[in-house]
Parts: C-alpha cells; structure tokens; sequence
C-alpha cells in the first residue's frame, strides 16, 4: 500500500502538480483543533506578559526588598566606648578588640561530631550548651559574644561551614575591685550598668558607623552594595579619683573589715578645698571582669546609697552651731553634772561623769548631756537650717544612681528629747558622703563645697553655712579631740591631725536592733596647718571585743591619712612641741 501511494506521489510529480498537493500533506485533522491550540497559546503568552509587568511595575519595590533580605545586609561597625581613667591618666577602664561567634543552625545540621567537640574546646563551652543552642529553631544564634581575637583566628581557620564572626569591643577594668564602686560595668551591649559607666553612659557611648554588602548563602561578603560610614569613639572621662590613693583606701577598709569581723565598710577621702573625691571604696566588693561576681549585694555602692545614724562625728555641727550663733564660746562652761541628764522622763547619759566642763571639752569628751544642752539653748529651726544647708535630707547632686538622700525630719515635729538626741547624731540619717562634704565647711571659712568624682582642680564657690571665725574655732577644737580627747587613736605620725569619733546603734526596720549592732565611724582632717584632706571611714557592724569609733575605724582613718599624706608629697607639719603635748595628754578610755 504504501509502494503504491509513493509511486502516485512520483507521478503526481512528473505529472507538473505542486508538491503541497501530495497526498502525504492531506490533512488528517479538524482545523479547529489548531485554531484552539493558538489561542492557548497566545493566552499563555498574554499572562506571562501581564504577569511580568505587575511584577515590574506594581511589584518591584517589594520584590528589591525581598531580594535585599535574602542577600543584602547592613553591617554595624561598632564604634569604641570611651576610656575613663583617674586623674593622673591611669586607665580604669577601656574596650579592648573582641569577635562574637555565631551560627546558623541549618547549615551545622550534617556537622561532625569532632567538629562540634573541637568548636566546644576552643570557645571553652560545653558541647551539649552548643546542641542544645542549635536546637532552639532559630535561623541564627550567637555561640559565645566577646572572645579575644586569637580564638577568633583560630576558629576562621578550622572554616567550619555554618560559623561566623562579627567584630565587636570588650570592657576591661584593669584595676579589678579597687575601683568597682566608682567605675562601675557595662553590659553585653555595651551600655552602662552601675557607677559611672551608667551616670555618663551619654558621654562614653560611642556612635557605630555602618556597611551594606552583598553575601552569599554562606554568610560570605561578596560585594560592597555602596554606602558606609565609620564609627565615632566615644569620649574618655577623667575621673578626680587618684588611683593611689584609691588603693590604698581599699587596702586599709579590707584589712579594718576583716580584723573587726565587720559585716562591710567604706571610706572616702575629699580634697579639702575643690571637693574632688580622691578615693571612694567600699569592701567587700566584687571584680567587673567576672560576671559572676556582679550581683546581689557586692553591688551597693554603701559609701553613697547607704543611710545611717552617725553618731557623735555630728556633734561637731551642733557645737559649731551655737558658737555661730553667739550663744556660747569655746571656753564657756557646761553643767554635765554626775553623767545622766532626763528630758522629760527620758534619760540621756555620758560614758563617765564629767561635771563643769567648757565648750571644748564637750567636744574632746564627746559628751552627749554637754551637746544636748547646747542643742536645747537653740531653737529646732536653726538646727533644721543648719542640717538642711549642710546637704542632709537630701539627695547629693553628685550625678551619680542611687545617691542616698538621708532623713531629717520637719523641724516643727521634734520634742525636745528628740532634739537633744539628734544633736549628737541618733534620730538622724545620713550617708558617708554626706557627712564628708558637711566637713568641708571646717576646711573652707564655713562655707560647704560640692563633692565631684570629676576632675575639677578649681576651687568651687560654695554656700556660706557658718562664720569663718567659728570655721577657725572648730579647726582648733577638732585638733585638741586628736591630741587629747576621745580621738586620740587618729593621730597620724608627724602630723597635725583634727577629727572626731562616732559610734551608733544601728536601726533596722525602723527600730534599734537587739543584740546590739553598731556603725563605728571617724571623720578627720589633715594637716591642720593647711588643711588638704578629708577622710571619713564607716565600720558597719564590728564583732569582738571591739565597737567604737576610736577603736575600730580610727586605726583605718590613719593608715589611709598617712599614705595619702605621702602620696601627695605633703611635708610633716607636726613640730616637737605638737608631739610633746600629745604624749603628755591625759590618757582617755576609748568610748566613742
């Protein structure tokens, strides 16, 4: 059949007709069948180009973004937080170069279990915390943030698929726990969380800069996708505090705490004239360069947030005061009597009977009926004024968090055993800050100066509080306490020191504690020549034997007064004479 179709086909051809006409072209088909096919087609083709125009035009900022988010990142360059350090450019805190390690979970899932292992070893981790972190879901996790660079090279090294570094800074704290209250730390994100990291986190945050890239599934950079900036530092702080000295505060605090088996501690030590606070430590304390040591109460700040009674150290404010006042002289006389005086059915009582005694000697006696009486000559207001423009009751505009504000209740509201008793420091709560820049009105003609943990070597304005004559008086007085009073215990060898002792039951939760607890402390002034210092040490809670101001925070007062002294290169102002009539001073049973 099909030899005799080709042979038609042949003679079809020799025969002159066209070729189309050939019995194999005939067609088999309905012609509708191709006219269906075309139009699909042509359909087809319409939809794609429709689809392709509402991508292009309708769609195409929403699609560039998608794009941008599987492949283009923006990369934060961060910037370095601003250095601090002490007054004589001791760094006490800077960012050193870290890497934070990170993975992404789907792209480790095919990782060998050495792989794993080895990654634990070298980023110190456990390898069940890494599994368990790749098995949260997420599509990245941070392995390990702030490793030091070598890690960070070694780790690049192993090329370890599904791992990656992104550059970021460390705080380092070179002087560990000395300084811990004042400086402060940062956390992970490099924001302030205590001390001055926290009060001047404005100043020393720094401005991170940035980078858009291109990269792979990987993680790897491929190409700059334009626009960049660099990163602005933050500023460096100077701070007033001498890391000397502030060593040496710490020291002596640690060595007091622990030989008096104190509950804590604290000290500071004010330059006399600008109200710089050279050295301001609490123990126990922690270290901001172990984590785990930055919580609970190793935290407290107790020098500034902590509120106590201070005891007879507040004695020399009501003395001033009177003077001040015209009521009495230094050497007007008092009636202590036999050593117990009752205000109205409540009694107050001295440690021994000291009987007629002048105004100074109620000072170098610490005699509480002595301060008491000269309290009740007085009206509560000018009291009230007095406290309130010393800085007590308030919180103390140091710019620091937490500061302590302290009690001092409404003047109109006192009776008059409440009165006597504030006199001499119960009643009334203050901070070992407060009580330090109240001392300043002593060492600058009667006016209160503002503390500062800044460097400002310029003698501030301050507010006039007392007479610089009485100033004067007070200066002499606080001297003869040293030489011959309840203070003795302060003197420091070859200096002419002034001071007074303090010793107070301690309150808690509004009412004296039982067993007896105590807060021992001392405040004093070197030299008297010229005065330059302010120290005031607090004893918080000793055990023992031992409890007064004179026998417990004395001894810490003159081993931080000397070594300051020394530091700042301060010749002995002590002649022969000054050392003879301390020695033949009437001995004093140290009780206050």
């Amino acid at each position: 059949m099909l030899r005799k179709t080709t042979q038609r086909s042949r003679v079809a051809g020799r025969q002159g007709r066209p070729f189309s006409a050939n019995p194999l072209l005939a067609e088999s088909l309905p012609r509708w069948r191709s006219s269906l096919v075309q139009c699909v087609l042509l359909c087809a083709f319409l939809a794609l180009a429709g689809r392709a125009a509402w991508l292009q035009l309708f769609t195409g900022e929403f699609l560039q973004k998608q794009g941008a988010y599987r492949y283009a990142r923006t990369l934060e360059l961060p910037g370095t937080r601003g250095r601090i350090l002490d007054r004589d450019g001791v760094m006490l805190a800077a960012s050193v170069p870290a890497v934070a390690v990170w993975a992404i979970p789907e792209d480790l899932r095919g990782a060998a279990p050495a792989t794993l292992d080895a990654l634990a070893r070298l980023l110190e981790m456990d390898a069940a915390d890494i599994a368990a972190r790749l098995a949260t879901g997420k599509n990245f996790v941070y392995l390990k943030r702030q490793v030091d660079p070598g890690v960070g090279r070694a780790l690049a090294a192993m090329q370890i698929r599904g791992i990656g570094m992104t550059r970021e800074f460390r705080r380092v704290y070179p002087q560990g726990a000395v300084t811990s209250h004042v400086v402060g730390f940062v956390g992970r994100d490099d924001k302030g969380l205590e001390g001055f990291e926290l009060a001047h986190q404005a100043r020393l945050l720094a401005s991170p800069g940035y980078r858009r890239v291109i990269k792979d599934r990987l993680g790897n950079i491929v190409e700059d996708a334009g626009g960049s900036a660099e990163p602005i530092a933050g500023q460096d702080s100077v701070l007033s505090i001498s890391n000397k000295i502030q060593y040496v505060a710490f020291k002596q605090l640690k060595e007091a705490v622990e030989k008096f088996q104190a509950k804590a501690g604290s000290a500071i030590v004010v330059d006399a004239h600008t109200g710089e606070i050279l050295a301001l430590a609490n123990y126990p304390s922690y270290d901001p360069n172990q984590p785990p040591e930055r919580k609970g109460g190793a935290l407290r700040n107790k020098a500034i947030t902590d509120i106590h009674e201070p005891g007879s150290v507040l004695k020399t404010f009501t003395v001033a005061l009177a003077i001040d006042r015209g009521r009495v002289t230094p050497e007007s006389m008092i009636d202590t009597g036999s050593g117990r005086f009752v205000i109205n059915g409540a009694p107050i009582s001295d440690t021994s009977a000291h009987g007629l005694i002048s105004v100074s000697d109620v000072l170098r006696y610490s005699s509480n009926i002595g301060t008491a009486k000269l309290a009740l000559g007085m009206q509560p207001y000018d009291m009230w004024e007095m406290f309130t423009r010393l800085g007590f009751g308030q919180p103390p505009q140091l710019g620091f968090p937490g500061a302590g504000a302290g009690r001092v209740r409404p003047y109109k509201s006192w009776r008059p055993i409440e009165q006597a008793t504030m006199s001499y420091g119960n009643g009334i709560a203050v901070s070992l800050l407060q009580l330090a820049r109240a001392y300043t009105i002593f060492t600058n003609e009667g006016r209160v100066i503002p503390l500062t943990l800044e460097k400002h070597p310029e003698r501030p304005a301050g507010a006039q509080v007392i007479a610089p004559a009485t100033a004067r008086a007070m200066l002499r007085m606080l001297e003869n306490v040293v030489v011959n009073g309840t203070a003795r215990p302060g003197a420091v060898p070859g200096y002419r020191v002034g001071g007074k002792t303090g010793t107070a039951y301690k309150a808690e939760n509004g009412k004296y504690s039982f067993p007896r607890k105590y807060i021992a402390s001392f405040v004093g002034i070197v030299p008297m020549s010229a005065p330059r210092f302010i120290v005031a040490v607090m004893i918080d809670e000793p055990s023992g034997r031992f409890h007064y101001g004179g026998q417990v925070a004395a001894p810490a007062f003159v081993g931080i007064a000397a070594q300051t002294l020394q530091a700042a290169n301060v010749a002995p102002d002590a002649g022969i004479e000054d050392v003879i009539r301390r020695d033949a001073g009437t001995p004093e049973t140290i009780e206050d």
